[in-house]
Parts: structure tokens; C-alpha cells; sequence
């Protein structure tokens, strides 16, 4: 029997690989190792270890923590290129000033979710993603807050990041105003799973409608 891993062409794993390959280093040279926080850096970690496991959990926690987010993306860099940015979150790969190897990197925000629907459609689709990419988020969001400087904190470097997940509010000139920041943490760490990951998870499991992950310990479950 061929093994899910094999189901993935080599030259999916190889490409891949060969991007994080060229990322990292840099990512961690530029902007430092609390980069890689993100929930977009995470998703590609979780990717490089569902190219070459074929274990449909990793391809599934990163699709339901990133897939809807990164459509936004999508969408305003086309809107960029057509004249009509959305919200702006992407002005920056259009900017002359920013060295073309940093933006031709960030476009992965474009392709990224495009693999993991493919990969889920491939692999099928684990229901244990949600839980699991939801505790991962909070994991994330809880060093960002704890640990990582906000909006407006002197930085050690010019490109240390700073309100990681936004966890501060959505501005990265100064926290959120309108109210106690760990209030604002906790609409985050409650609003996310609700209205991004539980949304993305049900679309998923239609999406592979026709694949069953075995669960430890149970029986095969249809994803439906």
C-alpha cells in the first residue's frame, strides 16, 4: 500500500523544502527567531513536516489557522495590482524600497493556502486540527503578549517584531485604546477560534467530504 507521504509529488517536497530552505535563515538573520511566532511562519513548519510525514494533521492545523486569513491577502494584492487595495496589508510588496528577495519570500502568503487545500484534498482532512492549531494559537498569542515587545516598546533591532499576532490591537504604531489590553487579548484568544477556525474547519471537512482519518483509539471518521 502506497504510504500518504508518497501520494505527494517529490517535486512538491523538494520545491518546498528548498524554499524554507532560503526563508529561514534569512527570516531569522532580518527580523530574528521570535519571527517565526507568527501564525503564518508556524503554518509553514506545519507544512514542511505534512509534505514529508503525509500525516493529515499537520496539513490540517495549518489550513485552519491560516487558509481564510491569507484569502484577505489574496485578495488585496490583487486589488494592489488592479488599482484597488482592499485594506493595504500588502502595500509593502510593492514597495521599491524593500529588497525584491524579502518580497519574492512574502508571497508565500499568496500560494501557501493554495498548497494546503491541495494537500487536504490529498490527504483528507483531520478533525483534530482545530483543536489543536486553536491551543497552538493561544500558545502563540500568550508568548507575543507575555514576552514580545508591543506597539511603541523600544526594539533591540531595527526589524524586531513587535505585536506578533495582534495581540496589542491591530495597529503597529500603538496598543488599542479601547480596552484593557488583556481584555483585548481575550477577545482574540475566544473571537479567532469562533469566527476564523471553526468556519474554516467546517469548510474543510466538506472540502474532503470523501476522506476518513482514523483517529487513535476510534474508529475511521468520514470528514463530512
Amino acid at each position: 500500500m502506497q504510504s500518504p507521504s508518497a501520494s505527494i509529488p517529490m517535486w512538491v517536497k523538494l520545491g518546498f523544502t528548498v524554499f524554507m530552505c532560503v526563508l529561514v535563515p534569512y527570516y531569522w538573520m532580518e527580523y530574528g527567531p521570535t519571527n517565526f511566532i507568527y501564525f503564518c511562519d508556524i503554518a509553514l513548519f506545519l507544512t514542511l513536516a505534512a509534505v514529508w510525514t503525509g500525516k493529515p494533521l499537520y496539513a490540517s492545523m495549518a489550513a485552519v489557522g491560516i487558509m481564510l486569513p491569507q484569502v484577505l491577502w489574496q485578495v488585496d494584492f490583487v486589488g494592489q495590482l488592479a488599482g484597488l487595495p482592499v485594506t493595504g496589508m500588502t502595500s509593502y510588496m510593492f514597495d521599491s524600497d524593500i529588497s525584491l528577495l524579502a518580497r519574492g519570500l512574502s508571497f508565500f502568503h499568496f500560494w501557501l493556502p493554495i498548497l494546503l487545500i491541495a494537500l487536504v484534498v490529498r490527504l483528507g482532512y483531520d478533525r483534530r486540527a482545530l483543536a489543536f492549531w486553536t491551543l497552538t494559537a493561544w500558545a502563540a498569542m500568550a508568548v507575543g503578549y507575555l514576552w514580545l515587545p508591543a506597539p511603541g516598546d523600544p526594539l533591540d533591532f531595527t526589524n524586531q517584531p513587535c505585536n506578533v499576532n495582534y495581540v496589542f490591537g491591530m495597529s503597529g504604531d500603538a496598543p488599542q485604546t479601547m480596552m484593557p489590553q488583556a481584555a483585548w487579548l481575550t477577545m482574540m484568544m475566544v473571537g479567532l477560534p469562533l469566527l476564523i477556525y471553526l468556519p474554516t474547519h467546517f469548510l474543510l471537512s466538506r472540502l474532503a467530504a470523501r476522506r476518513s482519518i482514523a483517529e487513535p483509539g476510534k474508529s475511521a471518521v468520514l470528514v463530512s
